[in-house]
């Protein structure tokens, strides 16, 4: 058996399966994803969330996503449950350096950022992308603030090319002991924000300037991705590294979908359905394991059924690393990948994409087999005949559809268990710690919130509470405010200039909405504080003795006219003494 190896896995954000040239994209250039792929081990029927918090949670646990509390993006539902065990928690208990460079979308406060999970070394964005509204105020991919262990701190350059180079030092200060280097890029998910000579080969050869730029996001990922294989080469450390390239979901930019799924423009390597759908195309991703010490050096499709919750125990499987008392929802491909697959079970597996306050039961699901997909529990497709999954064959099929249906049932009851449970964000766990609760994460039905910073300058009318606990019986104080403390702008006014949309955010951010904000009011449990906005102020400040405990945290700003928003920035914290 060769040493423990280190892992470096490589996370695209909104690429899809037909967003490589290896997979058949006729005009998106990959050389150095394709080179990858030719020497690799690829899981072909390799599945995942739906959506991006979702995939990253199964992907870190080893556990269906729903069952970890995240099964939205935003509204307080992209948090990973405190008792969740990660994969960087069992790594770095292992004796790994484990680092992370990039996107998280796991929470963004204390215990849910990837510094607490085990994550030894971070620099990542906030929220689910960058401009997100948990991120620093203004990032726009390039030259921007990004998250060091917890503290902002400038970064020159284009996003992709900052988290690869932070991931290549991370590697190279931790050559001479194995590491797992999480190199996790928000690129390409919109905005479809890259540097013009990456989207120029395209312009002219697909349909718009966005899927231009979409496929220049992946190019310069890719010219990434060929710079980390010439440094391990240099440094000796190619042959015992386990290199994992995989995306989060299906295209967001590749390919244009109809009502029905059907691709009407674009490139989805004939699969219905592109990102958030529960057809093939939102779930089926690449992924490539390439280890040569290990054997995992020539290009070989494993066809069996697999997912995301499957990578969390093969690793600790290829690492000799024990699991202890914790389990799994997948199980561990070691004996696919060993070329052993003569036992290996026709599993029933489930994904689904719910983005909605509270999971509803079918609500965009597959149901799969090797062979089967069952989709909302009604429609059936026979895959090897019909991958295009363009002819229903539920009524030809009576007992494949009762059995998956079964399978779900099943699998249901275990996700379920915890739907009506709390992921409070706790308040006081140090005292003079400050803890920041944003917009992103209001609750609310249905999940309606300022999730992005143009959605904070539009001055989106909308408030939700924040789960919350109080983390010690004390005195507390909140700071409510409209514009966050980086731009320390009175509330009542705005930013002159036209407000952009999020998805046109390569324009610049633009102006700000003033709302006339005139009156405060803040909830904590029951207790309730109001006061006057002062001419001029940047927050509005309440103090108030607090129980230790859950509670619910709900701000109120006013204007001259009793119309209503919620703070979209709240800064608290427990006083000494």
């Amino acid at each position: 058996m060769p040493p423990k190896p280190n892992i470096i896995l490589v996370l695209t954000d909104d690429q899809g399966h037909g967003d490589l040239g290896c997979h058949g994209n006729p005009v998106l250039r990959t050389p150095h994803m394709d080179a990858l792929h030719g020497v690799s081990f690829r899981l072909s029927n390799y599945h995942v969330g739906p959506t991006c918090a979702p995939t990253r949670a199964g992907l870190y646990t080893g556990h269906y996503h729903n069952s970890t509390g995240v099964w939205h993006t935003i509204g307080g539902r992209s948090l990973l449950r405190r008792d969740e065990w990660s994969l960087a928690d069992a790594l770095s208990g292992a004796g790994y350096a484990t680092g992370l460079f990039g996107k998280w979308h796991l929470g963004d406060a204390y215990p849910y950022r990837p510094e607490d999970r085990g994550f030894q070394e971070v620099v990542t964005h906030g929220g689910g992308g960058v401009g997100n509204t948990p991120d620093y105020w203004g990032n726009a991919y390039r030259d921007d603030h990004y998250r060091r262990n917890g503290q902002w701190r400038p970064y020159e350059g284009y996003c992709t090319d900052v988290w690869f180079r932070e991931g290549l030092g991370f590697i190279e200060r931790h050559r001479a002991e194995p590491f797992f280097c999480c190199i996790t890029t928000n690129a390409p998910h919109s905005p479809y924000i890259v540097d013009p000579e990456y989207a120029e080969p395209y312009i002219g050869r697909v349909e718009h300037r966005d899927r231009a730029n979409f496929n220049g996001m992946i190019a310069c990922i890719d010219e990434n991705l060929g710079l980390l294989r010439r440094r391990l080469d240099e440094w000796g450390l190619a042959e015992n590294t386990l290199l994992i390239f995989m995306t989060d979901n299906g295209t967001s930019g590749g390919a244009t979908p109809g009502a029905d799924g059907h691709i009407l423009a674009g490139y989805n390597a004939g699969m219905r359905g592109i990102k958030g759908s529960e057809y093939e195309g939102g779930h089926r991703v690449p992924c490539f394991l390439h280890w040569p010490a290990g054997g995992m050096a020539e290009g070989r499709d494993i066809p069996q059924l697999t997912a995301n919750v499957d990578l969390m125990p093969t690793l600790l499987d290829l690492c000799d690393v024990d699991p202890g008392a914790h389990t799994f929802d997948g199980r561990s491909l070691a004996p696919l990948l060993r070329g052993d697959a003569a036992d290996w079970p026709d599993r029933i597996m489930v994904t689904d994409s719910q983005r909605v306050t509270r999971p509803i039961k079918w609500r965009k699901s597959a149901t799969m087999t090797g062979r089967w997909r069952l989709v909302n529990g009604v429609e059936l497709y026979d895959m090897p005949v019909d991958p295009g999954q363009r002819r229903d064959v539920a009524a030809e099929h009576p007992d494949v559809v009762a059995r998956l249906r079964e399978g779900y049932e099943a699998w249901w009851a275990v996700v379920s268990r915890q739907f009506d449970g709390t992921i409070p964000i706790p308040i006081g766990t140090v005292p003079g710690e400050v803890t920041l609760l944003n917009a992103h994460d209001w609750r609310n039905d249905p999940v309606e919130c300022a999730w992005n910073q143009s959605l904070v300058r539009e001055g989106l009318q909308a408030n939700g509470y924040w789960e919350a606990e109080i983390a010690a019986a004390g005195r507390y104080r909140f700071e409510l405010r409209r514009w966050p403390r980086e731009e320390d702008r009175p509330m009542a006014e705005g930013i002159p200039g036209e407000v952009t949309p999020y998805n046109d955010l390569a324009r610049g951010y633009g102006g700000g909405r003033a709302l006339g904000l005139v009156r405060a009011r803040l909830r904590v449990g029951d207790r309730v504080l109001e006061a006057e906005v002062p001419a001029g102020a940047c927050d509005v400040a309440f103090e108030a003795d607090l129980r230790l405990g859950e509670t619910q945290v709900q701000t109120y700003l006013f204007d001259a006219e009793g119309a209503e928003w919620g703070a979209y920035y709240v800064y608290a914290w427990r006083l000494p003494g």
